[in-house]
């Protein structure tokens, strides 16, 4: 076995918050070395708000990650905040664009802000290994020892910074909770975030309804989101969904606001207004034909709204705006674009994300407790809990 360079700190895992602590690490003149298991940096980042990467959201706020302790992100959000990034983004020349809801994107393409990261790692001499297979990791006289390969690695510090299981065909793994155990590091139970659900039983008929879309609220427990909806050949998908999906549990509802515009009784002045029309052609209004034909045929209503008493228009208008779908399930990790769950933020510190039980160990990103909403929340996690562990390793 080829004699090993030591380094002050080895980081697994080359994606957004891999990249960030490493650039961190090494310009602050610290030995790093990067590995992964890919062919090459970034992978996720890359096919990231449709090729064009939803980096930070202009919104961040700890209110807006789930985490078993909700408090744990907020050293880190708060000291490299989404301003910060975007100065340094500005500072490599990348234009952006803020879409809807503080969302920010490249004005290219996302290959620009793995480009950037890349060279944050040149100006910090990261040493980076990529299609590098981790055969054994060990700890012993405060080194860690990994077997890479043919070669032996040693460092005093280790930063798992390899992600969840989402998207398996990137390469998505669990390796960070099968190590975080090794250790001896709590694990709470991942689960598919940000994706579709799944519908069954008589609810498959919504299914004919693949490619119909329409802005709504969706509730899930105590969470509501007002974005699209998207009906799929599975079930419910669409920005509305994903969010409430990072809530949802099995066995219970999600609730759909059809018509959030509308004010009570808006049924009954339809009816006053339009006593021939059809419930049908009052829901066309608002909402795409298709979605609303299937939505007055399950309402049963008589054929026009003249015909229907107020009761009856009233239980309907409250219907539509507090549906409820029974999911079976969701699309699972392939199609989630997050892990919700992962390595427990109990076994962390919140300001250096370093393992409370085994000095010089450290968890960041994806493969901590802490999820965000949809529209790059999650990655300025990745770029803090990076930044806050390049700090201090």
């Amino acid at each position: 076995m080829t004699t090993p360079t030591p380094y002050d700190v080895i980081i697994l895992g080359a994606g957004a918050a891999g990249l960030m602590c490493a650039a961190t690490a090494g310009q602050r003149g610290r030995r790093v070395l990067l590995l992964d298991h890919a062919d090459e940096p970034g992978k996720k980042i890359l096919i990231s708000g449709g090729g064009r990467c939803n980096f930070t959201n202009i919104d961040t706020a700890p209110d807006r990650y789930l985490s078993a302790n909700p408090h744990f992100a907020k050293s880190a959000l708060g000291r490299y905040t989404a301003a910060d990034f975007i100065a340094l983004v500005e500072a490599h020349g990348i234009a952006w664009h803020e879409k809807t809801l503080g969302q920010l994107f490249c004005d290219g393409s996302a290959r620009q802000i793995v480009n950037l990261l890349l060279d944050e790692c040149d100006k910090g001499q990261v040493t980076i290994g990529l299609g590098r297979e981790i055969r054994d990791v060990g700890y012993a006289d405060n080194q860690f020892r990994l077997t890479v390969g043919n070669r032996e690695e040693r460092s005093a510090a280790l930063v798992i910074a390899t992600g969840g299981p989402s998207i398996p065909k990137m390469g998505a793994t669990s390796f960070a909770y099968d190590l975080g155990r090794r250790f001896g590091l709590k694990i709470v139970e991942p689960r598919p975030a940000l994706v579709p659900l799944t519908l069954g039983g008589d609810e498959t008929l919504f299914r004919s309804l693949s490619g119909v879309a329409a802005n709504v609220v969706a509730r899930a427990g105590k969470a509501a989101f007002r974005e699209a909806a998207l009906f799929t050949h599975r079930g419910l998908s669409g920005p509305a969904i994903l969010q409430v999906s990072s809530y949802w549990r099995h066995g219970e509802p999600v609730a759909i606001d059809f018509l959030p515009d509308r004010a009570p009784g808006w049924l009954i002045e339809a009816k006053r207004a339009r006593p021939r029309a059809s419930l049908t052609a009052a829901l066309a209004t608002a909402l795409p034909a298709r979605l609303a034909e299937t939505l007055a045929d399950r309402l049963a209503l008589p054929g026009e709204l003249g015909a229907a008493t107020d009761k009856r228009l009233d239980e309907a208008a409250r219907k539509l705006a507090d549906w409820h779908f029974h999911p079976n399930g969701t699309e699972g990790f392939a199609k989630a674009e997050v892990t919700a769950g992962g390595i427990s933020t109990e076994s962390l510190s919140s300001r250096t994300l370093e393992a409370r039980q085994v000095p010089g160990l450290y968890a960041i990103g994806e493969a901590v407790d802490v999820t965000g909403w949809l529209g790059g929340y999650n990655f300025q996690w990745a770029w803090a809990s990076g930044w806050a562990a390049g700090q201090v390793v």
